[in-house]
């Protein structure tokens, strides 16, 4: 039997952070971690053009230390290494931290915080860089786990945190990037209270389009003396203009994820009884969310697929449609293909274009139902 879990996003109306109730622990997720960052052409080149940033902008070297938290199969620090800049990745999946240690790149299998971050300065000393990709919403204990950071940050480093920004999320209804493995969404306003609170800074912020839209901040000591951006209090008016420091703005969100709901079962049954085939591509959390909430199985996906070998010949949990081979594609000759991590549309159908052979198209659920032809 499959455990289901209640799935609500709550506002805490004191500090306004966005998140979920924990029903799954951390532990449980990462025991057998089935992403892989590395099987996403387009992540690996993002993470490459922030290296190369990183190494430019900080003036980072062989004297030098790099820890990447949750640094998942290697595919942000390889570039360290071939720019021989030391490194160490910190990833709790042991599993994909294997992987990382075969591409070379030196990983310790344990979760981060103060718990464990004390060994690693001892064995390592101070890092005078700290990335993170897409890990602080991951992280139940926020204060536990920027208080290590903080421990673990040399006099003069800096922090770079790429995440989820919450208010494209919310922009874009993008309701499927909500689920267990995420315990929390993030505002500007937010994070900036939380990295105050243990003596951080954030001197810069970015936003960018990964991951439909995510907000990169680059942090320091409060006693470090690198100017701030203007960028930082630009987002932060931005925010507040927004409403984003007020707890009734959140309530408006359940009607766009209903919208977006509708919309695409409509599409679905439409196609379904012109006798079209659909199938799916990709088997992210995030489709999952999306899946199970709209009530999608395999009366109308005949079934899904992804790259990663890890999930081939596994189900989507819930909805359960069998996950294949990106080739079962050209086999069967679908005649849409609804691509669940939609924050990758450009890449899949790029390099799924052959599908135009026969006619067919892609669909896009989030922000809204769209239509794309091959090109």
């Amino acid at each position: 039997m499959e455990p289901f879990y209640p799935l609500h996003a709550v506002v805490c109306a004191h500090c306004l952070l966005v998140q979920l109730d924990q029903y799954v622990t951390a532990a449980d997720i990462f025991e057998e971690y089935a992403y892989f960052s590395s099987y996403s052409d387009s992540w690996v080149q993002h993470a490459r053009d922030f290296v190369d940033m990183a190494i430019s902008r900080f003036e980072l070297g062989q004297d030098d230390f790099v820890v990447e938290i949750a640094s998942n199969d290697g595919y942000l620090l390889q570039h360290f290494v071939s720019n021989n800049v030391p490194c160490l990745g910190i990833e709790p999946a042991a599993n994909v931290a294997e992987a990382a240690r075969n591409r070379g790149v030196e990983t310790l299998s344990t979760f981060f915080g103060m718990a464990t971050v004390g060994a690693v300065k001892r064995d390592y000393g101070s890092a005078d860089l700290i990335v993170g990709n897409n890990v602080l919403a991951h992280v139940p204990d926020l204060n536990d786990f920027v208080a290590g950071m903080k421990f673990l940050l040399a006099k003069t480093g800096v922090i770079s945190m790429e995440f989820p920004h919450l208010m494209k999320l919310m922009d874009e209804a993008q309701f499927d990037t909500i689920y267990h493995e995420h315990f929390s969404y993030f505002s500007f306003l937010t994070v900036d209270k939380i990295f105050r609170k243990h003596g951080l800074a954030i001197f810069d912020v970015e936003q960018l389009p990964t991951h439909g839209g995510s907000l990169r901040i680059i942090a320091q000591h409060e006693s470090a003396a690198r100017p701030v951006s203007t960028s930082v209090d630009d987002l932060l008016s931005q925010e507040r203009a927004r409403g984003f420091d007020r707890v009734d703005t959140y309530a408006s969100f359940q009607i766009k994820v209903n919208k977006i709901k509708h919309e695409l079962l409509a599409f679905l049954i439409d196609a379904k009884r012109e006798g079209k085939q659909i199938v799916g591509y990709g088997a992210p959390g995030k489709g999952n969310t999306l899946l199970n909430y709209c009530g999608i199985g395999t009366d109308f996906l005949d079934y899904t697929v992804d790259r990663n070998p890890y999930k081939q010949g596994k189900y989507t949990p819930g909805s359960r449609i069998p996950i294949f081979a990106p080739e079962k594609i050209r086999d069967t000759r679908p005649d849409y293909v609804l691509i669940l991590p939609w924050n990758l549309k450009d890449e899949i159908s790029s390099s799924h274009a052959y599908i135009a052979e026969w006619g067919g198209q892609f669909v896009v659920p989030i922000p809204r139902i769209e239509v794309l032809n091959a090109a």
